[in-house]
């Protein structure tokens, strides 16, 4: 009876609604994109669904993440999004992961999942996941939203286009926008979740015309849509593949440092702590070897340090600090770390 209006439908049928109680997706961001894929794909009966976050809820997300309420503030959008679904569908079986997707959990998050959607708001966790699903060979189901605008595709689908081919990454961290919102309309991201969500039924029922090498731009302030074609370019597949499989088949150092940790590292001499945060951010974080250099600084600021230095990074919840990191030792320094969690898994540690 649940699904019966959408059995009807000669092009899902019963055949049709057993691939999706047998699909395994993997939602990756349980923010204003995520609430929406997450509410359709449970609602549709898709089976197996995964969901990674480390964040937590915040009264600044409601106007636009529908599956959380005032009383969720506070804690884990992961956990309370698992919550959430299941009462809606208590029929499918639901995992959450409160953490970020990074390269030392990847492997580790992706291994069960055929489809992984990607709801996140971080430009290098897309280059993550989009390796990852390259050397996996399982389609992307992207999006990303702007103040009034937003657009969707799909990648990595039937040896199609991926996201490099549509965005190579530029290298620099001055080209990388900090994840401060701009600001978007509220209804915005759930338009385009539904989108996403419509994506991954497609590629589950095998029916109709998939977003693979095409890009949908779609305009809410003027409701207006444009689709762009692109094509594969086989030296950017071939790089997402080659770094997806190394980021599969490595043993990572250790580099995330627990609040219990850093505060050791902070009490050590010779050690340069580096605050990646905008210059505005609070709390503050005052030390003896503390640096407040934003990110976009942080690639000239490095040319004066030493590559043998230890050197601890941080920023407000683990992302930025995340993408210094990668940066640093792309750029071949040997002894760097970040706080995991960032500055707000110290709020009860600190003024």
């Amino acid at each position: 009876m649940r699904y019966s209006r959408q059995m009807i439908l000669p092009e899902i049928g019963e055949t049709g609604q057993q691939k999706l109680q047998d699909a395994r997706v993997l939602v990756i961001g349980a923010g204003g994109l995520g609430c929406p894929v997450l509410q359709n794909l449970a609602a549709a009966g898709v089976g197996t669904i995964g969901i990674v976050d480390g964040d937590v809820v915040d009264e600044t997300n409601l106007h636009r993440q529908l599956l959380y309420t005032l009383k969720d503030c506070g804690n884990s959008k992961a956990g309370i999004a698992k919550r959430a679904i299941l009462e809606l569908n208590p029929e499918i079986n639901v995992t959450a992961f409160s953490g970020f997707f990074t390269a030392k959990n990847a492997k580790r998050i992706i291994n069960e999942y055929q489809i992984i959607v990607d709801c996140t708001d971080a430009i290098p966790v897309r280059y993550l996941i989009n390796d990852v699903s390259a050397a996996k060979r399982i389609p992307m189901v992207y999006a990303s939203i702007h103040k009034f605008e937003g657009q969707v595709s799909v990648f990595n689908y039937k040896n199609g286009p991926s996201y490099r081919c549509l965005f190579p990454e530029q290298e620099g961290l001055n080209t990388i926008p900090n994840c401060v919102e701009s600001g978007v309309l509220g209804i915005l991201p759930n338009t385009l979740g539904t989108f996403q969500a419509t994506e991954v039924l497609k590629i589950i029922l095998e029916i109709g015309t998939v977003l693979s090498g095409k890009l949908l731009i779609y305009d809410a302030l003027h409701f207006q849509t444009q689709t762009i074609n692109f094509s594969k370019n086989p030296k950017m597949i071939e790089k997402g593949i080659i770094n997806g499989t190394q980021v599969l088949n490595s043993k990572k150092t250790e580099t995330d440092l627990s609040p219990e940790s850093f505060f050791e590292k902070c009490n050590q001499s010779g050690i340069v702590i580096i605050d990646v945060r905008e210059l505005e951010e609070t709390p503050d974080f005052k030390g003896m070897n503390v640096v407040r250099i934003p990110l976009g600084a942080l690639e000239e600021y490095s040319k004066k340090l030493d590559k043998n230095q230890e050197i601890v990074l941080f920023c407000q919840t683990g992302q930025r600090s995340q993408m210094a990191l990668n940066y640093l030792i792309k750029s071949g320094f040997v002894g760097v770390f970040h706080l995991g969690k960032g500055i707000e898994s110290l709020k009860n540690q600190i003024q």
